[in-house]
């Protein structure tokens, strides 16, 4: 489980950082239906990741925790 969300993580930031390159390259160039499009997109793709991953990453190493201090 930690495993696919450090992926999801990664991939999410990377679709994130994709966004916002697509961002400053439409403002620099001139913002078109495409670019727009593409910005949205990759937005949505990143929270969908990024959202549950870091929810997610976040029990697990609660879990861990409590797992220690209980001596599991």
């Amino acid at each position: 489980m930690a495993r696919w969300t450090l992926l999801a993580n990664r991939v999410g930031y990377l679709v994130l950082a994709l966004a916002m390159t697509l961002f400053v390259m439409a403002f620099a160039f001139g913002f078109t239906a495409t670019m727009a499009t593409l910005v949205i997109i990759s937005m949505i793709v990143s929270f969908a990741l990024l959202a549950p991953s870091i929810v997610l990453g976040y029990a697990v190493k609660a879990a861990e925790r409590e797992d220690i201090e209980r001596g599991i």
